[in-house]
């Protein structure tokens, strides 16, 4: 996974979070999204994702 893959990632976990502590989404929609959110946060952070794999998707920079 690439830098600006990991970038964007963070960064939609962090306009979930934002929405959610200032109550535009609630509910399910929160729920959903706020899930969403930590499977960004993670596969950023260990910087891989399994559904890339099956498709050989590669955000990395080539060499």
């Amino acid at each position: 996974m690439g830098t600006t893959d990991k970038i964007i990632r963070i960064a939609i976990a962090g306009v979930v979070a934002a929405l959610y502590l200032t109550n535009i989404i609630n509910g399910l929609t929160a729920i959903i999204l706020g899930v969403l959110a930590l499977i960004f946060l993670a596969t950023s952070f260990i910087s891989f994702c399994p559904l890339y794999y099956p498709f050989k998707i590669s955000t990395r920079k080539k060499n």
